[in-house]
């Protein structure tokens, strides 16, 4: 009784590519500097605009994937974006920690930069609330690149190659942190995955296997017992074709019942100051997730086949754990008794066979997003 993938295909397939569009002061497309369309698979959200300041170019592009890889942007010129968040493992760096100039650790796991374009606030609590914020604070953060702003923007107007770039990409040669941060967000919004097997598999140019076809059926199934419907609950939180938190206000942001109540983070309540978000985190997009351990904010789970385990026998009760995970069982939850998705072991070997078809090969060796110093 499991409801058809097909049927959510249908309800979230919207046709047409998505057009750069809107003019910014400094940055008018011209014939030096050609605006560009941000090239995807018809099937993701065509709703989504791109900022009037701050349309794609493909001068500000290459510029921003520059800026993306110097490491001249870090206070001892060792580290640059790219150091976190390194391609071949879809953008993030494989630590459980990252850390920053000196080793200096920090307190969160790097996220991956796929498909930023459909996703809104960024870093695990929302803290930014556009791209071009985010693009910035890692710069000038003491535990990542710990270079003040107004130092990166005096190093790159010294420098004889940026100054000229920036006047091609925004009409300017006047270096400032708002226009670096515009170049980064360009450069990163055009880090689209959507190439993977499941991709193929919903164009029709591959089929899946016994145990990829099951395994996304329960990815994208909320278990009903009461109506012997089977699911892993998956897509509750990570939504849609993008398998992304939802960007709709700030429901893109769980307390998926990692800890208990006096081990819980602060999370979102951080930004919001609003204790019902206390040990809320962004859910981040799956795309690659293979590529992309240890898992979670703090990067507690080594494995996907951890990750699974936690969610189908170890969610922790609190006060403001998700609903999402709080309802979800595949048999009926008693009063006083723990929450258990109740997954047979082969349905956990289908999800984690359907997580693997999530990986696109393309993305992570596309020369277009590599190292252009190299």
């Amino acid at each position: 009784m499991r409801y058809s993938i097909r049927l959510l295909a249908g309800t979230f397939i919207l046709c047409g590519l998505l057009w750069a569009c809107g003019n910014g002061e400094e940055s008018e497309p011209s014939s030096q500097n050609p605006s560009l369309s941000l090239q995807h698979p018809e099937y993701f959200p065509n709703d989504v605009p791109m900022p009037a300041d701050n349309p794609l170019t493909e001068k500000g592009v290459e510029l921003g994937r520059m800026l993306f890889y110097d490491k001249q942007l870090s206070v001892d010129r060792t580290i640059s974006c790219a150091s976190c968040h390194q391609q071949e493992k879809a953008f993030t760096d494989g630590k459980k920690i990252s850390t920053g100039v000196n080793d200096t650790p920090g307190d969160k796991n790097a996220m991956s930069l796929a498909n930023l374009h459909w996703t809104s606030r960024f870093f695990w609590d929302g803290r930014a609330a556009t791209l071009e914020e985010q693009a910035v604070q890692p710069i000038e953060d003491h535990r990542e690149m710990n270079l003040p702003l107004d130092e990166a923007v005096a190093r790159l107007q010294a420098d004889k190659q940026y100054p000229e770039r920036f006047e091609v990409a925004f009409g300017t040669d006047q270096i400032t942190e708002e226009l670096i941060g515009k170049a980064i967000a360009q450069f990163m919004r055009t880090l689209v995955s959507g190439d993977s097997k499941f991709d193929q598999w919903i164009k029709g140019e591959v089929k899946f296997s016994e145990q990829e076809q099951l395994g996304m059926e329960l990815f994208f199934t909320h278990p009903e017992p009461s109506l012997q419907i089977r699911g892993g609950n998956c897509g509750d939180c990570h939504i849609t074709f993008l398998t992304s938190g939802d960007r709709n206000n700030l429901l893109g942001f769980h307390n998926n019942g990692l800890d208990n109540d006096q081990n819980l983070e602060e999370g979102l309540a951080a930004v919001t100051g609003n204790p019902r978000d206390k040990g809320k985190f962004k859910a981040p997009t799956l795309r690659n997730i293979a590529l992309t351990a240890p898992y979670m904010h703090d990067g507690r789970f080594e494995t996907l086949e951890e990750v699974l385990e936690h969610y189908d026998q170890h969610v922790q009760i609190n006060r403001t754990l998700d609903i999402l995970v709080l309802e979800a069982s595949n048999e009926i939850i008693l009063p006083g008794e723990d929450i258990k998705l109740h997954l047979t072991d082969g349905e956990k070997e289908a999800i984690l066979s359907f997580l693997q078809t999530l990986t696109d090969e393309k993305f992570i060796t596309n020369p277009k997003f590599s190292d252009p110093f190299n």
